[in-house]
């Protein structure tokens, strides 16, 4: 059964984000920019979470919401734990502000779901270019923040299995600490219906939890990094302590990414 819901549901949005596509890029042409456009791609991102819930039986349970800045335009890093897709398209869903995410270039090129991205206020990377390529993680981030964008990062750099460690670089802080914005730290337990590059979905409740605004000022990366992963490793061993051993989360080998550096 679960695999018939996981067709059904890779179908159905299949079949939706092309007529979103299409709206987006048309709107663009016509020299629609900023929120129309995001606002229509979260639309998208809604559906694949709500059809989600409906044909593979994937709920969510969310804490913490007040832990989030409360003005129209303050800032927030939002740094994040990451097991599988479905945080991508949860995260823009459930945020009362609009997200940028920082992302690698060839993301760009992957049919209807690329072009879309291509065309929204997101940071995109290419990571051979190495400290230029944070310094425009900087520049674009400065700027969306400003705006009342917030922007979203994995820290470990790809997907982690299920009760394991990435390594967390530190670029996530670095943007906060230069632009003066506090993090947020967000454990995400959707390996538990959603594992990592998995084709099956299981039917379950992925658990979000926002933890408290982190203040980055006077801050050094590492040490504000340092207290990130604790927040999050911590938190996420109390949202599934079946997933991890007695000895702690198993680290995995590291994932090289310039813009999470």
């Amino acid at each position: 059964m679960s695999l018939i819901r996981s067709i059904l549901h890779l179908l159905w949005m299949l079949l939706t984000v092309v007529p979103y596509t299409l709206i987006i890029v048309a709107g663009a042409a016509l020299g629609v920019r900023g929120m129309p456009l995001y606002r229509i791609a979260r639309a998208w991102l809604a559906l694949s979470v709500d059809s989600a819930r409906v044909i593979m039986g994937i709920k969510t349970r969310i804490i913490g919401m007040e832990n989030l800045p409360q003005g129209e335009k303050s800032p927030a890093v939002l740094l994040v734990k990451h097991q599988s897709t479905f945080e991508t398209f949860l995260m823009p869903a459930i945020m009362p502000h609009p997200l940028a995410y920082v992302f690698k270039k060839e993301l760009l090129y992957i049919p209807f779901f690329g072009w879309s991205i291509g065309l929204l206020d997101m940071i995109h990377i290419d990571r051979k270019d190495g400290r230029r390529a944070f310094q425009k993680v900087v520049a674009q981030g400065k700027a969306l923040l400003e705006q009342g964008t917030w922007v979203i990062m994995f820290p470990e750099g790809t997907r982690i299995p299920r009760g394991h460690k990435g390594i967390y670089k530190n670029g996530g802080t670095r943007l906060a600490i230069q632009t003066g914005a506090p993090v947020i730290p967000i454990a995400v337990t959707s390996a538990t219906c959603w594992p990592r590059k998995a084709f099956i979905k299981h039917p379950g409740i992925v658990d979000v939890s926002i933890g408290p605004m982190i203040q980055s000022a006077g801050r050094r990366p590492e040490e504000l990094m340092q207290e990130v992963e604790a927040w999050i490793e911590t938190e996420m061993r109390r949202l599934d302590p079946e997933a991890y051993p007695a000895d702690g989360p198993t680290p995995i080998a590291d994932n090289a990414n310039p813009a999470a550096e």
